[in-house]
């Protein structure tokens, strides 16, 4: 049989049209089918586990779609235990575990018209479109993403039907793990802001509260859509209107509403803060990570170490600060040509002071990068950033998509790192990143689950 991993890397070499069908022939048997089918990877540098020294020549065991052992040499699959095991030569590559991408939004896309796609396209169309985004996703070498909120509104089953999709073999993708959508207050930045009022009533999403047992509830309704964790929208964006910038619009007792009632339920809260009292509230609150976090202090930094959140600084989307080939104001739905945008250099460099400082001061971070400002599929060019404006080694870097951003998620004991009994989440890369770091932007080789997804 011509396997779906096969075919899918046949026709990305083709073209997204023909990529576009391989992912639909993939739900039909071959994705699923090759979680049961041993094989041996022969690296010729393999990092199993960032922050520790790689090492030459080791072969990794997989079967049933996780890391059986790790050998040293080039062993045989008799050699292994599975004599029927496919071996995958990556005696000249730089092997490894998936990149994890703590800050995504897949099943939205840049575009010129986003602020008219949000009331066009149906939940059909988004999942369509977030099953090409998370393809892209999946051959740049992310394995694992979390999804932190869909499209406005309540219209967000698409990304819920995604990530179950793709957990069935049914869509390549990598590990979803989903929001729904942000907990905040009427008018801010996760409200349905934008358009006239008839417009913005209609699309007024139930996740939208006001006082703690509205947000209460607000919390209970996204569990109950399926949310894996719970994204907090206590601040606007950085580039936001005049009254909607980084101003903080929750109240404290709301915050702690929110983060209380997730807790009960299991769920993790990473809260969208830009504005530094919002960091802060935020912080005190109880929330698990900050998305952003683009103006910090040192009590913010305290605050941070004391409480042991991840800082996500999704740095990537200030590429887009000197760029409005997007139509819009990044990160915003207000086209530029309304008006001119913020002076948002000074932004952008703000944002990587406040980073380098959070980095300086030994608060934990996770990689993250707000794809869907900018194109999926280039998420790694956030490690750049974290290398070249904040300070960090390559292998920080990489810590930060890996070990880091596991345990942020709450998966440290399934990914992150290539070790027995951990999901087999393997890439491969024609040179050292721990060299140069953009490396990890011309990605060779996928497996996610033990299924082999690129192989070049």
């Amino acid at each position: 049989m011509f396997g779906a991993a096969r075919l899918l890397l046949f026709c990305h070499r083709r073209g997204r049209a023909a990529v576009a069908l391989a992912a639909l022939v993939a739900g039909f048997g071959g994705a699923a089918d090759a979680d049961d089918t041993p094989s041996v990877i022969h690296a010729g540098t393999l990092l199993a586990v960032p922050g520790e020294p790689s090492e030459a020549r080791k072969s990794v065991v997989i079967a049933s779609g996780r890391i059986v052992k790790i050998a040293d040499g080039f062993i045989s699959p008799a050699v292994a235990g599975y004599p029927d095991a496919a071996v995958i030569d990556l005696t000249d590559r730089f092997v490894l575990p998936g990149l994890i991408d703590s800050h995504t939004h897949v099943t939205s896309t840049p575009s010129a018209s986003f602020q008219l796609d949000r009331v066009v396209h149906s939940d059909a169309h988004r999942a369509i479109w977030g099953a090409a985004n998370a393809r892209d996703t999946l051959l740049a070498g992310f394995t694992t993403v979390r999804d932190t909120a869909g499209y406005r509104g309540n219209s967000f089953d698409s990304v819920f039907a995604l990530r179950d999709g793709i957990k069935a073999g049914k869509v390549p993708g990598p590990r979803l793990l989903v929001a729904g959508q942000g907990v905040g207050s009427l008018a801010s930045q996760g409200d349905f802001l934008g358009y006239r009022s008839e417009v913005m009533d209609l699309f007024e999403s139930r996740a939208m509260c006001s006082g703690p047992y509205a947000c209460r509830d607000a919390v209970r309704y996204l569990v109950k859509r399926g949310a894996d964790f719970i994204k907090m929208v206590p601040t606007g964006w950085a580039t936001g209107g005049e009254r909607g910038g980084d101003q903080e619009h929750m109240f404290a007792d709301e915050m702690r509403a929110v983060v209380e009632t997730a807790h009960k339920f299991g769920r993790k809260v990473t809260a969208h803060a830009t504005g530094l009292e919002g960091v802060k509230s935020a912080l005190r609150a109880g929330a698990d990570s900050i998305e952003h976090g683009r103006v910090l202090d040192e009590e913010a930094i305290a605050l941070f170490k004391e409480t042991g959140a991840y800082l996500v600084p999704t740095l990537l989307v200030t590429v887009r600060f000197t760029d409005h080939a997007s139509g819009r104001v990044p990160g915003s739905a207000r086209n530029v040509s309304r008006g001119s945008a913020p002076p948002l250099s000074a932004v952008a460099e703000a944002w990587f002071d406040a980073t380098r400082m959070a980095y300086e001061g030994g608060v934990k971070i996770a990689f993250g990068t707000d794809s869907a400002i900018t194109p999926h599929g280039q998420n790694a060019r956030e490690f750049a950033l974290l290398v070249d404006k904040v300070g960090m080694s390559p292998m920080e870097a990489i810590m930060t998509a890996t070990v880091n951003a596991a345990d942020h998620v709450g998966l440290a004991g399934e990914i992150g790192k290539i070790e027995p009994g951990l999901a087999a989440d393997v890439i491969a890369v024609a040179q050292n990143p721990l060299d140069d770091i953009t490396a990890l932007e011309s990605v060779v080789f996928v497996m996610r689950s033990g299924v082999v997804y690129r192989n070049e």
